[in-house]
């Protein structure tokens, strides 16, 4: 039965997809099975975009969650497809409450005993799951319940995927094909974990105890009683929508000092917690009329390796010191960007990003806008994303999106330099040095470790391939003939000797005599290579005989 839904499910699928497959491979073939490859302009991609997120729209959750998966990831798809797939909402009509109520009992038990009050009208609905209000001992609760029969239609969903793949993949380069097989495998373990209310439970309990002394930010409280695979029941914790400006000002709230704690927050979780809420949408950001920042749905959240962590902060020190040469070693490191890719050609784009950014004020620019054109040049190159650092550059763009929204004036940069000295990341110097007032204490520090400051720039300049060296060698064939030979000569005998030690221990004794007996040959061919002429020596241009025939003529 699973199998059948299957196969019904991939008519439908392939009957959306099928005219997009059809213009890519066009793009390949200008008459599908002959001709030319096409140009496709910018304006030709974003239509396409367009319809390709119309149609994920229409297939429904899976399809939806995908897209929200697509648009962190610029190692797939080009920067057009990026911006149209980050305005995909979340929003679904909820279920009928005939279903939910089943999913509920089934799970927690009934309704109308286990709750004092139920409100059965959802107060939002999303792809996977969608949100009632009840009430308990007094206090108001907000209840999540899994979307009744999503997990049958995601696995079908997901055996369409798998089936799919490798046609997909005749329609993209290497690189591209690389990126969509790890990304296949991703989306399945994403989706799963998001329709586990048991993990979603687990990492909110995690995040919500980093923050419990923290009165600036309110994480809601887990219900555990009332809670399942199915079913997360927690606190109701209402709140000012973080967008809704009118709405903060009217509260007297300073916009600018909810968007540096918002910022702080994130940095803290992700540099320091290593465990972090990953859906920073104004829809699940809220302020009370306190100012206390109230996060909900920790059903899209991720982990922090020790390394990733390490290499974010010393990602921001680059960004914050506009060292590209530094942007780049991090990127590599981190494995987002191919060690392979035209290095002077991404230094040159780096160096544009942060000049056009950081406009008349050298302080204020904005990673946002730098990654945006990184993304731009990145999907021209092979590159992956691990899925953790994936959310993590996602969450960065949207957590500065929202407080640009908040403050159009806010400085990210300077937010994060500050929070890194503070907690110890940065040194005093060198934290001077990041902000101005002292670039070569950062630079010699830094260097210190590794190579002298100058030496290091000229091999950064001959990593990137800016580095030209000229080099006259005397017009005499003879000499080149002579090191050529002996290059030759001691490339045989580096592997005759070896060889001949394998074969006297393992085989033959005749077999080792051979072989000793050719090394003997080439000893003695570089020997006297070297006997009849002492070293290369160069040909003196003027000696005092010389000098004194000239003096004669």
């Amino acid at each position: 039965m699973a199998l059948f839904r299957a196969y019904r499910r991939f008519v439908v699928v392939a009957y959306q997809f099928l005219p997009l497959l059809v213009a890519y491979a066009r793009d390949r073939r200008r008459y599908l099975l002959f001709g030319g490859s096409r140009t496709v302009s910018a304006e030709t991609r974003r239509k396409r975009a367009r319809s390709l997120l119309n149609s994920l729209l229409r297939l429904g959750p899976t399809f939806i969650k995908l897209g929200q998966l697509l648009s962190t990831r610029p190692d797939v798809l080009p920067p057009e497809y990026i911006e149209e797939f980050e305005e995909l909402q979340d929003q679904v009509p909820p279920a009928s409450w005939a279903e939910a109520r089943t999913v509920v009992e089934t799970d927690i038990g009934p309704v109308d005993e286990m709750f004092d009050e139920f409100d059965r009208e959802a107060i939002s609905g999303a792809s996977l799951g969608q949100v009632y209000v009840g009430e308990l001992d007094g206090g108001k609760v907000a209840v999540k319940v899994r979307r009744p029969g999503v997990e049958e239609l995601v696995e079908a969903d997901l055996r369409v995927i798998n089936f799919s793949l490798p046609f997909l993949m005749r329609f993209v380069d290497d690189a591209r094909s690389f990126s969509m097989e790890t990304l296949a495998n991703e989306f399945s373990r994403v989706i799963r974990e998001e329709m586990d209310y048991a993990r979603e439970r687990e990492m909110l309990r995690e995040i919500r105890a980093n923050f419990e002394t923290d009165p600036r930010v309110r994480i809601p409280e887990v219900r555990e009683p009332y809670s399942s695979g199915r079913v997360l029941t927690m606190e109701y914790v209402p709140g000012t929508k973080i967008s809704d400006l009118d709405d903060l000002d009217a509260l007297g709230l300073d916009r600018t000092a909810l968007a540096e704690t918002l910022q702080r927050v994130y940095l803290q979780m992700i540099v320091e917690d290593g465990v972090f809420h990953a859906d920073p949408h104004p829809g699940n950001l809220a302020v009370q009329d306190d100012g206390t920042l109230v996060f909900y749905d920790f059903g899209m959240s991720g982990r922090v390796d020790p390394f990733i962590q390490e290499k974010i902060v010393e990602f921001y020190m680059a960004v914050a010191r506009q060292d590209t040469d530094a942007i780049l070693d991090t990127l590599v490191e981190m494995g987002t960007l191919s060690p392979e890719a035209d290095r002077e050609l991404m230094s040159d784009v780096m160096e544009l990003a942060i000049a056009d950014a950081r406009g008349e004020d050298i302080e204020q620019y904005r990673v946002q806008q730098i990654v945006a054109q990184i993304e731009d040049t990145l999907y021209e190159f092979p590159l992956r994303l691990p899925s953790n650092l994936a959310l993590v550059l996602r969450v960065a763009t949207v957590v500065e999106g929202v407080c640009v929204t908040l403050d159009p004036d806010f400085d990210f940069i300077s937010v994060a330099t500050d929070y890194l000295g503070e907690e110890g990341y940065i040194e005093e110097g060198v934290r001077e040095a990041v902000e101005g007032v002292g670039g070569q204490i950062s630079e010699t520090t830094q260097s210190l470790f590794r190579v002298p400051p100058k030496l290091e720039g000229v091999l950064d300049t001959v990593d990137r391939g800016d580095l030209e060296v000229g080099v006259e060698f005397p017009n005499d064939p003879p000499v080149f003939r002579k090191l050529a030979l002996r290059l030759v000569y001691g490339i045989l005998l580096a592997f005759a000797l070896p060889s001949t030690a394998l074969l006297y221990t393992f085989a033959p004794v005749e077999a080792a005599a051979v072989s000793g007996a050719l090394a003997a040959g080439l000893v003695f061919l570089l020997y006297r290579s070297f006997k009849q002429d002492a070293g290369v020596q160069a040909q003196p241009q003027f000696t005092r005989q010389n000098l004194r025939q000239r003096r004669e003529e």
